[in-house]
């Protein structure tokens, strides 16, 4: 079952193209991360947007990962 979000979608593709970083944020499990990795990357693919240019980045896992980084 998919809960849509069409408030928070639209607030999103209205400012897409104005040049600013998109910061979402709410409570833990609330569907922040659904809602950019499912609901608006599908409206990206279905507007046209190639996939291979989607970037995307999951910035918990780079976090879990540093120790193995040279960052010195």
């Amino acid at each position: 079952m998919e809960i849509k979000r069409d408030y928070y979608l639209d607030k999103l593709i209205r400012e897409k193209s104005n040049g600013f970083i998109k910061i979402i944020i709410g409570i833990r499990r609330s569907g922040k991360s659904y809602l950019l990795n499912n609901i608006f990357y599908n409206h990206l693919i279905q507007s046209g947007v190639d996939e291979n240019g989607i970037f995307t980045i999951n910035l918990f896992d780079f976090l879990l990962d540093k120790d193995s980084l040279d960052l010195y």
